[in-house]
């Protein structure tokens, strides 16, 4: 999607102040610095980044081959790739080696990117017809922006513009929960998964003794991570009213 490869280009301090040009006309296409979603051309070595040829057919995994996605790339899923890690870094204010980085990197391309990018390449999520359709999508949002199509005189860079806003947005609040959010719960339940014997002498039982938190987000990684068996079934915590809950373990997310 040009829109959300557009935002995610000007946080980067190279592109920050950079014009944004819409054309199709090569010989201006020529002169950009760098090219998304038009021009015929992926070369990250010149910085053109077009999916729409036929010989295009990159994923995550195909460009980074210790990433499981294999869902075919947009726009938006190109600079990601190439320049999501600096952007990720930026607003984390971690360096971009820093492996929680890498791990909210890998987590906003699989919750955020990677859906923009199946839509953008007509890739359903499932086979045969759906019960009910879903209109309400970032990138069903997106579109509704767009001009009418017997509206004259629009101006389609001020449409481009808002667009942009409403993707990077969502974008922004997407690492923001991941960082206020997300990271402080993962610290929670990878310690009361380390102190588990503490709760209880089956390691099965987690305990959160000053109230619960998300954590279902999280256990299913960490116990593949530290190889946690046997699995864990139970969570305890105290609620907000001071009485104790028990929460049964999921089979698995969702």
């Amino acid at each position: 999607h040009e829109v959300l490869a557009c935002f995610l280009l000007k946080q980067l301090p190279t592109y920050k102040d950079a014009e944004i040009v819409r054309t199709r006309d090569q010989k201006l296409l020529d002169t950009c610095d760098i090219v998304v979603d038009v021009g015929g051309v992926f070369d990250p070595s010149k910085h053109r980044y077009d999916h729409h040829q036929r010989t295009f057919n990159e994923s995550m995994s195909s460009l980074q081959p210790s990433k499981k996605w294999t869902t075919k790339l947009s726009s938006a899923g190109l600079v990601y790739c190439h320049f999501g890690r600096e952007i990720v870094a930026g607003i984390l204010e971690k360096d971009v080696q820093d492996s929680i980085t890498e791990t909210i990197y890998d987590k906003v391309y699989e919750h955020f990117i990677e859906e923009i990018d199946a839509i953008d390449n007509g890739i359903n999520q499932y086979d045969g017809e759906p019960r009910y359709q879903i209109t309400t999508t970032l990138s069903n949002r997106v579109r509704n922006l767009n001009p009418a199509w017997n509206e004259e005189n629009a101006d389609e860079m001020v449409c481009f513009l808002k667009a942009m806003r409403v993707v990077g947005d969502e974008f922004m609040d997407k690492v923001l929960y991941y960082k206020k959010g997300w990271l402080p719960a993962r610290q929670l339940v990878l310690d009361a998964v380390k102190n588990r014997l503490e709760a209880d002498p089956s390691k099965e039982i987690l305990l959160f003794k000053d109230g619960g938190c998300p954590w279902r987000d999280h256990l299913f990684d960490i116990e593949e991570e530290l190889k946690v068996s046997p699995p864990i079934k139970f969570v305890l915590y105290p609620d907000s009213n001071g009485n104790w809950r028990v929460q049964c373990v999921p089979a698995r997310l969702g």
